[in-house]
């Protein structure tokens, strides 16, 4: 009977072995054609680490980089402050609204980003009126690009805590609602919020459809304009924003295993109210 076993253990890590080995070939040989590609040319990687000459030699290259960047600090940002409080009030005054709002976030996710567009433009043509024409106003439709995966990621960390008794016990001793959530409630779930961060701004960097339909700019948009001219810098671009979100999707990885290993928060000790 042990040999069995012994046997079976032996061919199903053979198995694992061989599965790993294919799909590490599968993923890597791409990369390192990438890698390859892009060093036939000497300047390519001198030039994108260096910015003053990237600025110069490829315009709307930097232009793309530097939109990209401030869009995904800006999604970020607003998707936090809209969500946070959101889905923190739902648990703790609206639970019987909790199925919905969790719906309307998740909806996003089922509707192909070509119908999202459609459906933008008419309200995009206003944003533009009102707003001007600057990419920065792409922010407004990847925070609804982002709520599926930013609501899940928040969802999480809440149901790890019991955020109705730790409200409670803040607010007996004389907390606001403002201290509540940013001395209660954000300390126990601060994985869970940069986890959300990380996925917006690697969704954001990696989008193209929204940006190209509605002729604004950012990193994808610029690297398809330069494939046109100059493949070896476009593919040298391309696989450093690959990397990059490679790296962010790491540390949520990393966050979300010690949340799930970490203890709850305490709270830090608030003042009693004066007698």
């Amino acid at each position: 009977m042990a040999g069995v076993i012994a046997r079976r253990a032996r061919k199903q890590r053979v198995f694992r072995w061989a599965v790993l080995t294919v799909l590490g070939v599968f993923f890597l040989l791409p990369l390192v054609a990438m890698v390859e590609f892009s060093t036939r040319d000497a300047t390519t990687w001198p030039a994108l680490v260096d910015w003053p000459e990237l600025s110069e030699r490829y315009p709307a290259l930097a232009e793309g980089i530097t939109a990209s960047l401030l869009q995904a600090a800006l999604t970020a940002l607003l998707m936090l402050v809209l969500l946070v409080p959101t889905a923190v009030w739902v648990r703790l005054r609206l639970p019987r609204l909790r199925r919905l709002v969790e719906f309307l976030c998740l909806l996003p996710l089922t509707i192909p980003a070509i119908v999202l567009v459609v459906g933008l433009a008419p309200v995009y043509a206003w944003v533009t009126y009102f707003l001007g024409g600057s990419s920065l106003t792409l922010v407004f439709a990847y925070t609804i690009l982002v709520l599926p995966y930013a609501y899940r990621a928040i969802d999480a960390g809440l149901s790890a805590i019991d955020v109705k008794t730790l409200a409670e016990a803040a607010r007996s001793l004389g907390a606001g609602w403002g201290t509540v959530m940013w001395r209660v409630v954000l300390p126990n779930i601060r994985s869970a919020v940069l986890s959300a961060a990380f996925l917006t701004v690697a969704l954001v960097l990696g989008e193209f459809t929204i940006a190209s339909l509605l002729n604004r700019t950012n990193l994808q948009v610029a690297i398809n304009l330069l494939g046109k001219s100059n493949a070896t810098m476009s593919v040298a671009v391309s696989l450093t924003a690959l990397l990059l979100a490679f790296v962010l999707l790491m540390l949520l990885s990393l966050l979300g295993g010690r949340r799930r290993t970490s203890a709850v928060v305490a709270p830090a000790p608030l003042k009693e109210p004066a007698a």
